[in-house]
């Protein structure tokens, strides 16, 4: 898929250019088009990184208008401007949601805004430092949905693997937990990449993730079975692994969004919370291998997270787990010495008990 970038025309910047004159600096949104460019070829991002960073920035630049101020160019960016943009997010009201932008929303949109100063940076355009665009500090610690294993286990069967739209959606639930891949990727998958066999029980693959970094990915025993069932059921040219249908007539790859809404049915139809989405079954993945002792490495391999902080949100997850499994496990057992106090405590605690009830 190519971004579509018609709106805003190129302003080719030659790439080993002079620093540009003030006479030559266009108006900020005049290098939306160079900025996607440069994110594409130099930062190596996927297009949907690149849409996301487009519509941050366009936001900017409506702002810019409501200020009157559409013909701002990157010389006139100063540290004032910038902290009134972060007053405008900070006051920024969903009527959709009816609640203000987090924190962590917000700083998207400075994310944005300090990648596109990097960008002046590079090309020598004349501009307000990067550095100068803070982020906000968001004191609450990331919170992450993820389903106990017994919770899994009524998602998976919650499909009708009698119909073919069942069998398939038995097939995508399988293989978002067994893999921990994100839903783009998912929906990217094609038929050829599986190559499955008669004989074949468990298979891995490798796949272009975010930041087109390649990973491989493992099907377990059980997704290659409902992939297998689905399969046999396609008898169509198409080339996606998951499509839709209408009857019996292929429809094409499925979206995104129709992954949410298969997730979302069977999340509802096994009795589970309603906030489960796909990401939530990538996170199950993570809690699952990190509560069965996996290394934090492995699982941040596993995911194809770029940096090892980005896995260690799930550590605080598993801490209780762990801590469980360590006072069950590990350690020798109680002296005579800690046996007489816990005994002592136990009286100690009757004692109270029975004078609360008195």
């Amino acid at each position: 898929m190519y971004l579509k970038r018609h709106k805003f025309m190129s302003t080719q910047i030659p790439e080993n250019s002079k620093k540009i004159e003030a006479n030559e600096i266009k108006p900020v949104k005049e290098y939306l088009n160079d900025f996607l460019d440069w994110l594409e070829i130099e930062k190596g991002l996927s297009n949907q990184t690149q849409e996301n960073y487009a519509r941050f920035l366009k936001s900017f630049f409506k702002w810019l208008e409501v200020k009157k101020l559409k013909n701002l160019k990157p010389n006139d960016i100063t540290p004032q401007l910038i902290f009134e943009y972060r007053v405008f997010l900070a006051r920024q009201y969903w009527t959709k949601y009816k609640k203000n932008l987090k924190k962590s929303t917000q700083n998207y949109y400075l994310i944005a805004l300090r990648q596109f100063l990097r960008f002046f940076s590079e090309k020598e355009i004349p501009s307000l430092s990067p550095e100068k665009v803070k982020l906000l500090k968001d004191e609450k610690e990331r919170k992450i949905n993820f389903l106990a294993l017994e919770q899994i286990e009524k998602l998976l069967e919650a499909p009708d693997t009698s119909t073919l739209i069942g069998k398939r959606d038995k097939a995508i639930l399988e293989t978002f937990f067994s893999t921990g891949m994100r839903v783009g990727e998912i929906v990217n998958l094609d038929r050829n990449q599986i190559k499955i066999t008669p004989t074949t029980k468990t298979l891995e693959i490798s796949i272009i993730g975010k930041g087109q970094k390649i990973r491989t990915v493992y099907f377990s025993e059980r997704a290659i079975f409902w992939l297998k069932e689905y399969l046999k059921e396609r008898t169509d040219k198409e080339k996606a692994l998951f499509v839709g249908f209408k009857g019996k007539k292929v429809l094409g790859r499925l979206s995104k969004r129709s992954f949410e809404r298969i997730v979302k049915k069977y999340a509802l139809l096994a009795g589970l919370p309603l906030n489960v989405v796909c990401h939530t079954l990538r996170h199950s993945f993570a809690t699952d291998l990190l509560q069965k002792g996996v290394d934090l490495r492995v699982v941040q391999e596993f995911l194809g997270h770029k940096n090892i902080s980005t896995t260690q949100v799930y550590t605080h997850l598993t801490r209780p787990y762990l801590k469980k499994i360590h006072e069950q496990y590990h350690g020798l057992k109680k002296n005579h010495h800690q046996q007489n106090n816990d005994q002592k405590e136990e009286k100690e605690n009757e004692t109270q008990e029975n004078k609360s009830i008195s």
